[in-house]
């Protein structure tokens, strides 16, 4: 084996990889998951545990 074949399969390899991992990312039955992760940050739950005093002093 030469190495512009191993080159080759590896060329392969990475590219079928990607298409595995694009394949997963954009697939129907994930997308709730993603949506529910990508609005973790929006979630009331870290609001009810901060106190509703800033600390500010009127």
């Amino acid at each position: 084996m030469d190495y512009g074949t191993l080159r080759g399969i590896i060329t392969i390899v990475v590219m079928v990889t990607f298409i595995g991992i694009f394949a997963w990312a954009y697939s129907s039955s994930r997308k709730q998951q993603f949506d529910d992760a990508a609005n973790l940050v929006f979630s009331d739950d870290e609001q009810n545990s901060v106190s509703k005093d800033s600390g500010e002093q009127k």
